[in-house]
């Protein structure tokens, strides 16, 4: 097998079978790289010396048998906004262009100690606001699939490089559907998984109360791999949760006889594409055949979850990005009078314009006169969104729906009208807003050539279901493949 065409998992035991190594895999990619990323700019940072060190170390372990784990070996990209101990961390804001973190976060350190190489960090919406990775100050990343179209955002450069093979698999976050909608723009998987089963320790935070760290993979067994190692409790994170159900590898089950699916009727009405829908629908259709009892249902507050998600969201942003003021870290205005004046000029020079809109939306949601009208009643709408999926999750195991309305937009469509941009999240921010774990996973192309995603929601903790039905769609469709 031609080394890129390997998975991750599949990587990593032709590592320890000896029939190749962990330099020549890392070499594979990086030739991979000097030969897409002029074109797709996956990558903020990539730090060849170190990768090359890092993989010949790791060999050694194998050799010695000291690593033996699902990922050992295999080379993995991180999105630029989860610090890494002395490789540049930038959130793809010029107000960090320059910022070198002294330490990694959880989930980064999991992956090395499970074995996975760290290549470098990749290009995202500047501090994860956005849809399309057009709003990073290091440029816009390019769908390998056609580089005339977005990769989705935020984690579009960890999606762009697993799909143009730069990367065997990536870490990105999810705040309102950033590694899942990214996944489907790019033809991967990509997981969101329970707020708290994975560390926020280290994440540079966008929505706290949102924020969770997920992998985006080749297909569903590498994301449960992935998933299985960085899933952790940290007690340096206050909302990380203790969770014993961890083997998610275990769930890699071809089988979903009996296992109950709803399809949100106001999912699939105004506004998606007919053959987003069509995939979709076709997709379920599938699971049926396999044994699944699938029917339609009413999932409602749908029309409320977009203003609920943006005004928490932002009110969240506005706080956490007090923090970069020019005084401690990062980029500082070159000239000034007086503090306030430093703030303020330093703030507009190394922010850019979809991040100062949030900052001025949430600033302005939380001020006085406002917060009861806009935040408050924006927690008690999450609270209903989560009740709503509470009572779905009575009758059913899962529910399916499409990641996207559409699939991705060309370049420049989505930044001429941010609205628009935001309506994009409408299928994914619920599971945000409740807290659940969600999967993507590719369920077709469009006529243009560009691959429709398919999203897969479980109740809290119960990943294992998702991971299970999603690797039994995935077998059917390989089969059919072959």
């Amino acid at each position: 097998m031609e080394i890129l065409a390997y998975s991750a998992v599949e990587l990593s035991a032709a590592i320890k079978e000896g029939k190749v190594t962990a330099v020549e895999a890392m070499e594979a990619v990086l030739a991979q790289i000097d030969e897409r990323e002029n074109t797709v700019n996956a990558y903020v940072t990539i730090d060849r010396e170190q990768a090359r060190k890092a993989a010949a170390i790791t060999q050694e372990k194998i050799e010695k048998g000291e690593l033996t784990g699902l990922l050992a070996g295999v080379p993995v990209a991180i999105k630029d906004n989860l610090c890494t101990e002395k490789m540049r961390t930038t959130c793809s804001s010029r107000i960090l262009e320059n910022f070198v973190p002294t330490f990694s976060a959880e989930a980064v350190i999991n992956l090395q100690k499970a074995g996975a190489v760290m290549i470098g960090k990749t290009n995202m919406d500047e501090f994860a606001m956005g849809s399309t990775t057009e709003t990073s100050a290091y440029g816009v990343t390019r769908n390998p699939w056609n580089i005339n179209h977005v990769p989705g955002g935020s984690s579009g450069g960890s999606a762009a490089a697993v799909a143009a093979k730069e990367c065997y698999f990536a870490l990105g976050s999810d705040t309102g559907g950033s590694i899942r909608q990214p996944a489907s723009f790019c033809g991967v998987v990509g997981m969101k998984p329970t707020y708290g089963t994975v560390s926020r320790y280290g994440l540079i935070a966008y929505g706290s109360s949102l924020d969770q760290i997920g992998p985006l993979t080749k297909n569903v067994t590498d994301c449960a791999a992935v998933l299985e190692v960085i899933a952790s409790h940290d007690p340096k994170d206050t909302t990380s949760i203790k969770r014993k159900d961890t083997n998610f590898t275990a769930a890699l089950v071809d089988d979903v006889r009996g296992m109950r699916i709803g399809i949100p009727r106001d999912y699939f009405e105004e506004g998606i594409d007919v053959e987003v829908k069509d995939a979709v629908l076709a997709a379920a259709k599938v699971l049926a055949a396999e044994g699944a009892i699938v029917e339609e249902f009413d999932l409602s507050l749908v029309p409320y979850a977009i203003p609920t998600y943006y005004t928490i969201a932002a009110a969240e942003a506005s706080s956490n990005l007090e923090r970069f003021d020019g005084i401690k870290y990062g980029y500082r205005a070159a000239s000034f009078e007086g503090l306030h004046d430093m703030y303020k000029k330093t703030r507009s020079e190394g922010f850019g314009a979809e991040v100062k809109r949030r900052i001025m939306l949430g600033s302005f949601v939380l001020s006085s006169g406002y917060y009861d009208a806009y935040y408050l009643k924006a927690l008690k709408v999450k609270a209903m969104i989560k009740k709503a999926f509470d009572e779905a999750f009575v009758k059913y195991d899962l529910i399916l729906s499409p990641v996207a309305p559409t699939t991705a937009p060309k370049l420049g469509e989505s930044l001429l009208d941010p609205l628009k941009m935001y309506l994009g999240d409408i299928y994914t921010i619920s599971v945000n807003l409740a807290g659940l774990p969600g999967i993507s996973l590719p369920c077709g192309t469009d006529s243009k050539g560009l691959p429709i995603g398919l999203q897969l929601i479980a109740d809290s903790f119960q990943e294992k279901k998702l991971i299970q039905a999603a690797y039994t769609y995935e077998q059917v469709c390989n089969k059919e493949m072959r």
